[in-house]
């Protein structure tokens, strides 16, 4: 079932696969027992495959559905339940981007930091420290380009993360919208 949720969330281009995997884990993980907003969407993509119009397929889908017992109500609040599934994974997914900020770049800002007051201070000193000093400029320049990466990096997965996130949730928005005008 993993693989129809990739295909069925994932489907547009330009979406990061890993983030897509990410999310269609979380959402099998809470996979609820039973007919719900997941298999329904599942019914759609079945669906979708035979060149149905957007409402007949919801109509049909939902037809199908309702004789294993799912209720329009049931098919919301699953729906919902699933998109608070998916803010649960982006609040977890923020902190473990800031922790890695932190870790990451925090840190060697702050190392940067403790050794520009070292070199002010040698600067200070007599001549003999000069080549102590040319060292830790030679420390610092490396730390800048080795900030600039992972910032670089961080911040791609963090653009990719959230370009993924958010389609999925217009995705479910979108079938909420349909589901409260067709069904």
């Amino acid at each position: 079932m993993q693989k129809d949720l990739k295909t069925l969330f994932g489907k547009d281009h330009g979406l990061d696969q890993k983030s897509v995997e990410f999310l269609t884990n979380a959402l099998e993980k809470s996979n609820r027992p039973g007919f719900d907003y997941i298999e329904f969407k599942q019914s759609l993509g079945a669906l979708a495959q035979m060149n149905l119009d957007e409402e007949t397929a919801f109509k049909s889908a939902f037809a199908t559905a309702s004789t294993v017992g799912l209720t329009k109500m049931k098919l919301l609040e699953t729906a919902e339940h699933y998109k608070k599934v998916l803010k649960d994974e982006k609040t977890q997914f923020d902190v473990a981007l800031q922790k890695q900020m932190s870790q990451r770049v925090a840190s060697k800002e702050q190392e940067i930091e403790k050794l520009k007051e070292q070199i002010t201070k040698h600067e200070e000193k007599i001549a003999q420290l000069r080549e102590q000093i040319d060292k830790y400029q030679s420390t610092i320049d490396g730390a800048d380009a080795q900030i600039q990466k992972a910032k670089q990096k961080i911040d791609s997965t963090r653009i990719s993360f959230e370009g993924t996130h958010q389609s999925i949730i217009n995705q479910v928005e979108k079938d909420i919208e349909n589901i409260q005008r067709y069904l």
